[in-house]
């Protein structure tokens, strides 16, 4: 447990600089664009927009799940994948792109997945705003459970930090892993109920589904703006999802100090 200290110490002693480098990071990604930083919410909500066309009308003809529209209950799981997606696969290869910028700073690398994390923050933040003026257009007024909306940004962050660290390690060391993660995380695309309502399916078939870390917080995210459910209510879900959180954290905490210093020459 002493590599993680090292590891969330070096994090809290570089935030200045991880927020710094993340905002540049936003600036110059789009500083060749007519539109600039607006194609950051521009594209995600294009890709709401195609699924709602296609699973909200097409498939499903319409039909609300349960009391709410299609776009709303699907909003309420894609805000979070619309996060955590770019931010796996950034994260997974921050020290592969930027170690060599770095090398030379004194700068810790562990902290070049929280840069990712950082920069897709301020996309989230945009997106959960449109979110809530969503919710409150189709008369989904505040409740009491939307107080635990932090709790659920909070485990999404340190769950990200958590895979993304031990990811941007394996990928450094193993090139391969890179592309195999970005086929995982299209599989998870579909095996994640984000356009589709899995209570309607056996209660042992959700809890395959549930084994999935992502499918906690995307229900996460529905439970406190629509459905109303505590995250203590699923006690078991919950200690489930914090032991992987911390098992992967752990994993990557290890595996990133004991190769950090040879990173360079696996370049």
């Amino acid at each position: 447990m002493n590599e993680i200290k090292i590891i969330l110490k070096e994090q809290y002693r570089s935030i200045p600089l991880i927020i710094r480098l993340a905002i540049y990071e936003t600036k110059s990604k789009y500083e060749q664009h007519y539109l600039g930083i607006l194609w950051q919410w521009l594209n995600p909500l294009i890709q709401v927009f195609a699924y709602w066309f296609v699973f909200g009308l097409g498939i499903r003809k319409g039909q609300p799940v349960g009391e709410y529209d299609f776009i709303v209950w699907m909003l309420g799981g894609m805000i979070a994948w619309f996060f955590m997606s770019p931010t796996v696969l950034d994260g997974s290869n921050s020290v592969f792109k930027r170690i060599n910028m770095v090398a030379k700073m004194n700068f810790p690398i562990s902290s070049l997945p929280s840069v990712a994390i950082a920069s897709n923050l301020f996309v989230h933040f945009v997106m959960v705003a449109i979110y809530l003026i969503v919710l409150l257009s189709n008369g989904v007024y505040p409740s009491l459970h939307w107080l635990q909306f932090p709790y659920y940004l909070v485990s999404m962050i340190v769950f990200m930090f958590a895979l993304t660290l031990l990811n941007s390690t394996i990928s450094v060391l193993i090139r391969d892993y890179q592309q195999m993660l970005q086929a995982v995380m299209r599989l998870l695309f579909f095996v994640t109920p984000l356009f589709w309502d899995s209570s309607h399916m056996s209660s042992t078939i959700q809890t395959i589904l549930k084994l999935n870390p992502f499918y906690y917080i995307v229900s996460g995210y529905r439970n406190s703006f629509l459905n109303g459910v505590w995250f203590f209510q699923d006690l078991k879900y919950t200690i489930y999802f914090w032991l992987i959180t911390l098992i992967l954290l752990l994993a990557g905490s290890i595996l990133h100090l004991k190769f950090r210093d040879k990173f360079v020459d696996f370049l």
